[in-house]
């Protein structure tokens, strides 16, 4: 309990305020903040992490309790997976409390191997949230954890209280803790730069064969540099011309995959640990109905799980796939839009070769412009939000992606 109600003079409409920021002081925006005492207020945090509540009640006693629990895979990767692997083994043990917290992941009070279960689920989009937990965790930046490689003992504050508030309180600060990731990297405000990726690229290598309609093929994958790590990525299929018969493990295991759009041609995959030399990371049995070259056929990007490996120095690398000497370059491609039919939000990704300003527009059946977004995309892999909502009506509906070099459209149905 804070009680130092006379650090500011006293006030007949006192004022509590604070800010939010994450234990690297990078301020969290869209916080709902709530006090609770004489009523329930709600307020939500700027850019700057800032939260205000003015002109209350003198005397009462109030409890502000920030909560924010959206976009669950923010900042979680494959990554923050070797660091609480190093931790639970005592390799090298997390140097935070919040750290600490963060791995928590299924909320017990522990960290264990439960917890990167949870996590990966996240990361290779099986589960969208946490299902115990929250997207983040907010611990009073006032309190000192008595023992802090055990945050959980005893249980450290995530509400700040005011008794018999009489003076203004403007130092009611919190540290944001996002759950699941352990190494900083969630993006926390609209301000907030993107990430340097600057080492280098982990290649993914099987051979381009020939793919025969009704015949099965077992595609091995294997690595450039067995050095790694872990990585991540999304693996696309062309559904048209091959069914997903069977995962064989290798280094990687069943529960390093996740296999719920393969309707969509979509496999995620994600791996931490140790590899020998030359070994099949593992390896895909389809069964064909089309004839083409495996090359036609097979694409890496960051559609559900992000694209990326991790070096010894835990710096991130791109991931492309290799076919013998060839290099897959992720090109131009507009996706199916997902869910889809849908009712509510639907999104729409799409891959740019390279950086690029791109425009995306909804059109109806008679051609009628009903939404435009433009802007400015990073290469790889971007996607949209859409509200049906701002569409008008329902049924079939056609959106185009242009830039300066490419064009594409496709179909998309709401219902309500």
């Amino acid at each position: 309990v804070q009680d130092n109600m006379n650090a500011c003079g006293s006030s007949n409409t006192p004022d509590v305020a604070g800010a939010i920021a994450s234990e690297a002081d990078q301020p969290v925006q869209d916080v709902t903040v709530e006090l609770s005492g004489n009523g329930m207020f709600s307020v939500t945090t700027d850019a700057s992490g800032s939260y205000m509540f003015t002109n209350l009640v003198a005397g009462n006693d109030y409890s502000v309790t920030p909560n924010l629990d959206v976009d669950h895979d923010n900042g979680v990767s494959t990554y923050d997976l070797v660091l609480i692997t190093k931790h639970i083994l005592g390799i090298q043990p997390l140097d935070s409390p919040y750290k600490i917290i963060a791995a928590d992941a299924n909320h017990t009070n522990s960290v264990t191997t439960t917890d990167m279960v949870e996590i990966r689920k996240v990361i290779l989009g099986i589960n969208q949230e946490f299902p115990a937990n929250t997207s983040w965790r907010f611990v009073d930046a006032d309190y000192v954890f008595p023992n802090p490689q055990n945050p959980f003992t005893p249980g450290f504050p995530e509400v700040i209280n005011f008794n018999n508030l009489t003076s203004d309180q403007l130092f009611a600060d919190f540290v944001a803790v996002k759950v699941g990731d352990v190494n900083g990297t969630a993006t926390t405000n609209a301000d907030q730069g993107a990430e340097d990726r600057a080492a280098g690229i982990f290649f993914l290598n099987t051979a381009d064969v020939k793919v025969q309609s009704g015949k099965q093929v077992s595609v091995d994958f294997t690595a450039s540099d067995y050095d790694v790590l872990g990585y991540q990525f999304t693996l696309n299929f062309d559904a048209n011309a091959l069914q997903l018969v069977d995962v064989v493990e290798g280094v990687a295991l069943e529960e390093n995959f996740g296999l719920m759009s393969l309707e969509n041609g979509i496999i995620t995959t994600s791996w931490n640990g140790e590899a020998a030399k030359d070994a099949v990371l593992f390896t895909l049995v389809f069964q064909a109905s089309a004839d083409a070259q495996l090359s036609e056929l097979l694409t890496v990007d960051s559609r559900v799980t992000k694209a990326e490996a991790y070096n010894s120095n835990g710096q991130a690398m791109d991931v492309a796939l290799q076919f013998g000497n060839t290099v897959a370059v992720a090109g131009f491609e507009l996706y199916q839009n997902t869910p889809n039919p849908f009712k509510g939000e639907t999104t729409i990704g799409f891959n740019l070769p390279e950086a690029a300003n791109a425009t995306l527009k909804i059109m109806d059946v008679s051609g009628k412009l009903l939404k435009v977004v433009d802007g400015e995309f990073a290469k790889g892999y971007n996607q949209v939000s859409i509200d049906a909502n701002e569409l008008p009506g329902v049924g079939v509906l056609y959106y185009t992606l242009e830039t300066a070099e490419y064009t594409a459209t496709k179909k998309m149905i709401i219902v309500k």
